[in-house]
């Protein structure tokens, strides 16, 4: 079985959000950290978009959702003091570690019963402490992130590193992730088994397979 990491098991927005609120208190930001977050958020997903498809850097992604969410308050700030924002973010982000709920139990229950795998598009440096601090890093067989695959989710390449990774056929294998563009469809294109995490409760229109509990994967099995 391999899972995404961000927004799957990872409560990355509840993360985020206690990340952005120490950031602000520590560079004395004058904003109010919630307004922020409604407007940040669809930025972020955009360049998160655009990232996955090779359109911007990291540094890009890092510098432009900040940038744009701050042009929104009429507030400017100096390249070096946005790196310094965004370095900033980064290190605070594994140190609040939030699980979606069930996912010990849920982890729990199939790594008895199966090899567990992670496949994630995040920045490899945080990663790896996001599994470790949370304390599910002892879940999972291998760990496959995009730095180290050179190409994101959805190319077929990260899937298949992945999978050499665990000695396994696609056949054989299934993708529990909550981004139907990069974890589910990429998938299904190497020939994994698929299950959407739709915990935003987003309107289907095919056929998928989806869950809106961790704890209801069992049920799929």
């Amino acid at each position: 079985m391999f899972f995404d990491l961000d927004h799957t098991l990872w409560d990355f927005d509840r993360n985020s959000e206690l990340a952005l609120r120490r950031v602000f208190t520590n560079h004395q930001i004058e904003l109010n950290v919630s307004d922020f977050i409604k407007v940040y958020e669809p930025i972020n997903l955009q360049y998160w978009r655009m990232f996955r498809k090779d359109l911007i850097s990291k540094d890009e992604l890092r510098r432009g959702r900040l940038i744009e969410t701050f042009d929104f308050f009429n507030m400017k700030f100096p390249l070096a003091y946005i790196d310094s924002l965004a370095k900033s973010y980064i290190e605070e982000l594994p140190v609040d570690n939030h699980l979606f709920s069930g996912t010990l139990e849920t982890l729990g229950y199939l790594s008895n019963k199966y090899n567990l795998h992670i496949i994630t598009n995040g920045f490899q440096e945080v990663q790896h402490l996001k599994l470790k601090n949370s304390g599910i890093a002892k879940y999972f067989n291998t760990i496959t992130t995009s730095e180290e695959a050179g190409v994101k989710k959805p190319h077929h390449s990260i899937f298949k590193l992945a999978m050499a990774k665990a000695s396994v056929l696609p056949y054989k294998s299934i993708m529990v992730g909550d981004s139907l563009e990069a974890d589910i469809f990429g998938a299904k294109a190497v020939g994994m088994n698929t299950l959407f995490f739709n915990y935003r409760n987003e309107k289907m229109m095919g056929s998928e397979s989806f869950i809106k509990n961790l704890v209801e994967i069992r049920k799929h099995l």
